[in-house]
């Protein structure tokens, strides 16, 4: 002992926190253990619902601009209980609405208890992964069950989309509910570079094409219209230019698609200056990668809504592609110096 001497006799023993009981005579481990598993499921319900909830949001917006409000829960609720959807009443509806939000809940639950096992933290891509997988999984393997078909019943892009952000949403949640210190959203680019670098090449192409279509409609006379029709087609599964909906929302809905899919080609036109940095002999190869790209998009576009081609124009398309591949790379031509420095050296007679 400080300031005096040490008796033989008057040893303490420090206290066995594992052997501490609370108030019930359970150990504090235990209680502990118990409140982490309470607090997971909780969070996990939590989140689920408000992906319920947001997915519910997402298709009634999309009711709402096709001027049929409540028109996905009604088709839903009738193809579970096998009835007729013009037979489906507000009843049915509300009935779906409870048994979808209980079915997120659980789905909630099961992603939560897995980022905990597994050590992941709620993440924007985590949450795009977990729309993308397990809610639609849930979603196309519950109508399998029921026989129904589940390409026809609700357009797939809709699902999809919807998905992804209520996944998203569910993540944001458990990212405030855990206190999680890394940033969630786009603060987290700051650790990514090559996502904020894509980011900005991307959104500088999607403006480019976006600019180029806004002038050809205007100067038709029917300004927004090639984003409405893309949206329509996505999203409603339009297949004429009677029924395009040009309404703020599809145009907005298109949008966000159109910035995610330009996210995606930033990201990889990225990486591949990044790959030229190291190895300027394949500039070829990566000259030919942005036109099989352009090519690509042009031919998805066209087997999902060749009738958009038609009446926006093949020559359009293609043009507003260039442009936006050009505005991307002077973009990437301007930011990274090494690079021009590179290609400034390069000897003649490289070979791709």
């Amino acid at each position: 002992m400080r300031g005096g001497v040490d008796h033989p006799c008057l040893t303490v023993a420090a206290p066995n926190r594992s052997s501490q009981t609370g108030p019930d005579g359970n150990s504090l481990d235990e209680e502990r253990g118990t409140m982490r598993r309470s607090t997971t499921v909780v969070d996990g319900a939590i989140g689920g619902i408000l992906a319920g909830a947001v997915v519910a949001a997402w298709f009634f917006v999309l009711d709402v601009a096709t001027g049929q409000p409540f028109h996905t829960p009604r088709v839903l609720a009738a193809a579970l209980l096998g009835h007729e959807s013009s037979l489906a009443t507000a009843r049915f509806a509300i009935v779906y609405t409870g048994l979808h939000l209980g079915v997120f809940a659980v789905l909630g639950i099961a992603g939560a208890w897995l980022m905990k096992v597994t050590g992941q933290v709620p993440r924007v891509l985590t949450g795009a992964l977990f729309g993308v997988g397990a809610l639609s999984a849930t979603h196309y393997g519950g109508l399998l069950l029921l026989g129904v078909p589940v390409l026809t019943l609700l357009p797939p892009v809709q699902v999809l989309a919807a998905n992804v952000v209520g996944g998203i949403a569910m993540m944001l949640y458990l990212h405030w509910a855990t206190r999680e210190p890394l940033p969630f959203g786009p603060a987290m680019l700051k650790y990514h570079p090559l996502l904020a670098d894509g980011l900005i090449t991307g959104v500088i192409g999607a403006a480019t094409i976006a600019v180029w279509f806004l002038v050809l409609d205007i100067l038709s006379g029917r300004p927004f219209f090639t984003p409405a029709a893309l949206g329509s087609a996505l999203l409603l599964g339009a297949q004429t230019p009677t029924e395009v909906q040009l309404t703020a929302g599809i145009i907005g809905a298109y949008t966000l698609v159109h910035l995610g899919a330009f996210f995606a080609v930033g990201v990889a036109i990225e990486w591949g200056a990044r790959q030229l940095e190291r190895f300027p002999s394949f500039w070829l190869v990566s000259f030919l990668a942005v036109i099989v790209l352009d090519m690509l998009f042009v031919g998805i576009v066209g087997s999902l809504a060749l009738w958009v081609l038609g009446v926006v124009g093949l020559w359009a398309v293609i043009v507003g592609n260039l442009l936006a591949v050009t505005a991307m790379g002077y973009r990437v031509w301007l930011a990274r110096p090494e690079l021009r420095q590179r290609f400034a050296h390069l000897p003649e007679g490289t070979r791709a």
